[in-house]
């Protein structure tokens, strides 16, 4: 499981960091994206969406490595909130491709059998 939590501290850093780097290139996505619209009759509700989308993908990225730090920590202590932690982060982390879904899903098939919880207990 030590293995798994640095591993999980690793991923939650990058995910934090996309994070930022995210909320820092808004404007420019916004600009691209409105470039995009130039020829679409009514294109204020599509704006919209993707800014509400945009946001959603955002606080997704910050979800999913503070849940990935915090659950790598307490993983490595053998916390069974650890453990609860990381099965919402994998699920979480299914939204990256290809280094999320291939964390997320052994993740799941690692901590989701019941003879795990007894580990944690």
């Amino acid at each position: 499981m030590k293995t798994l939590g640095i591993l999980w501290i690793a991923y939650g850093m990058v995910r934090v960091c996309l994070g930022v780097v995210q909320f820092l290139f808004a404007p420019t996505a916004t600009v691209m994206f409105g470039a995009l619209l130039t020829r679409v009759a009514d294109y204020q509700p599509l704006m919209a969406f993707f800014h509400g989308a945009y946001t959603f993908f955002i606080l997704i990225s910050f979800a999913c490595g503070i849940l990935g730090i915090l659950g790598g920590v307490l993983s490595m202590g053998n916390s069974g909130s650890g453990r609860s932690m990381l099965i919402v982060a994998s699920l979480l982390a299914l939204t990256e491709v290809p280094i999320g879904i291939a964390l997320g899903v052994y993740t799941l098939i690692v901590l989701i059998p019941a003879r795990t919880a007894e580990k944690y207990s």
